[in-house]
């Protein structure tokens, strides 16, 4: 009896055969998908705070560094989503490698790391489209565009404080964006297609006007001197690594869509790694335009984006940045919706969910229950909770995926060396006793050990500062977690052993 209930290798096969879903993306789409994904809050939010807080103008080398730590799991999911093309991504892997439990501990965060991302995004997106109205003279009244518990300024404990107010905007583009992709991913992957072009469009003429207004000056010093505590110098450029690192995390959504890919063998990894290529390039040259138009100490705010188009004194431009943000928001929003429908299903397919999670429509070929409730669900928690007190919670889900796929590339090396791999990760690996230990994975996961040690301490800072809601939601998360396992997954798996 197989006590770990570990799939095999001809299950996950069979598992991508029996998903009954439509293979109708090519790797262009697939590419466009990571980035329409990733580049999002990491352009718009996170290169400021950056480099205001932690590095300076030194956050260049911070993107790389964040870049090359990605890179190493990038591979390790190329490899992993070519070998089998299966729409569980890490959770898939994991049920390989680990076994049921660890695969549902997987599936269980990465379900969450989804969900405050997706939320967060739709209250940012609701953020954005209100300011973008009011350009036009609409003001939408904050009853429709503010969650009902917000936090208490200028409270350390992370309380929350009701007001009549209901956001109804993120509630609505959750409900539009489930509704797409119920209709098909081909429909999703037009929208997405034409929201990323204009994105990308917007910012490529943000660099090109801003190349005119840059002061050299503002990028002196490189690194500034260290104030401790991760603030400049050497460590902030690692600490502001930590940060960037988890904005590069759109291109695991690509290694979701494995079974939708037209040829997932070759396409899937061109998408996974090539999305990573050009959200780099983007990050860092966005990066060095925008350190070059304003100075670091200004840029520790919301929109730093608009701080610059505001020192260039063009208000056409403020308003295409605001535009692109909400356009380039919206794409963001498919992305995530889309792989957190594909995972639920994915679980759901197994038995460790309620069968209902994996009803795939027989037109559409879609899991359109999944994708609806799912999109009402964290609908209702955008237009209600205010999602950025648990920000650091979607880190760990996005942690744990990283090690648990390039762990797996690990193990299946030493379990089935003799697998055909259309994709395999470079750079070779060791022998130790026997065992085969890839030069990548092993990267990969120490890169993800450093990115979560920041991670941790900071969670434990708030805590003992008395915001313990991220934790107390942690602890609630889990727990429920464990009981859904313990009094229903367990019970009805497809992998339960029959009585003997």
């Amino acid at each position: 009896m197989n006590k770990a209930r570990r799939k095999t290798l001809s299950q996950i096969q069979s598992a991508g055969e029996q998903h009954n879903f439509k293979r109708s993306l090519g790797a262009t789409q697939l590419l466009l998908m990571g980035v329409g994904t990733a580049i999002g809050a990491g352009v718009y939010v996170i290169t400021g705070t950056a480099a205001a807080e932690y590095a300076g103008p030194s956050v260049l080398l911070s993107f790389l560094i964040a870049a090359a730590a990605c890179l190493f799991t990038a591979l390790c999911y190329g490899e992993l989503a070519s070998t089998f093309p299966v729409s569980g991504s890490a959770y898939a892997y994991a049920y390989l490698s680990m076994g049921e439990k660890m695969a549902w501990v997987t599936g269980w965060l990465l379900i969450l790391e989804y969900g405050i991302a997706g939320t967060a995004v739709a209250a940012g997106f609701s953020g954005y489209l209100t300011s973008l109205l009011s350009g036009f003279g609409i003001h939408l009244p904050a009853v429709i565009s503010q969650t009902t518990f917000q936090s208490i300024p200028h409270s350390s404990t992370g309380l929350l404080a009701f007001h009549p107010s209901f956001n109804l905007i993120g509630l609505v583009v959750m409900l539009f964006i489930s509704l797409v992709l119920t209709r098909g991913i081909e429909v999703a992957a037009r929208f997405n297609t034409a929201f990323v072009s204009i994105k990308i469009g917007v910012l490529a003429l943000f660099v090109g006007v801003g190349l005119f207004y840059l002061h050299p000056a503002y990028w002196h010093p490189f690194i500034p001197p260290s104030e401790g505590n991760f603030h400049f110098g050497v460590a902030g450029i690692f600490r502001a690594a930590s940060i960037i690192f988890f904005a590069y995390g759109g291109f695991e959504t690509v290694s979701t869509a494995a079974a939708e890919a037209r040829n997932p063998t070759r396409d899937v990894p061109i998408g996974i790694i090539g999305s990573l290529i050009i959200c780099t390039l983007v990050y860092i040259t966005v990066a060095a335009v925008l350190l070059g138009i304003a100075p670091y100490q200004m840029l520790d705010v919301p929109d730093p984006l608009a701080i610059a188009t505001g020192l260039m004194n063009q208000p056409w431009m403020a308003f295409l940045i605001n535009a692109g943000a909400t356009v380039g928001l919206f794409s963001v929003l498919i992305g995530l919706l889309y792989a957190i429908s594909r995972m639920v299903h994915a679980i759901s397919h197994d038995g460790l969910l309620p069968g209902i999670f994996s009803v795939v429509h027989p037109r559409f070929r879609t899991p359109w229950l999944a994708t609806l409730l799912l999109g009402l669900i964290l609908g209702l928690m955008s237009a209600t909770m205010p999602i950025a007190l648990l920000g650091d919670l979607l880190c760990i889900g996005t942690t744990l995926a990283f090690s648990i796929v390039c762990f797996t590339v690990i193990w299946q090396r030493n379990r089935a060396p003799e697998t055909h791999r259309p994709f395999q990760v470079p750079l070779g690996g060791i022998r130790i006793r026997g065992v085969w230990l890839g030069i990548t994975p092993m990267l990969g996961i120490f890169f993800c050990l450093c990115m979560i040690v920041p991670l941790g301490l900071n969670i434990l800072h708030v805590t003992l500062q008395g915001n313990i809601i991220p934790l107390a939601f942690f602890i609630l998360y889990t727990g429920l977690g464990f009981a859904t396992y313990l009094f229903y997954g367990r019970h009805n798996s497809t992998m339960k052993q029959p009585p003997s």
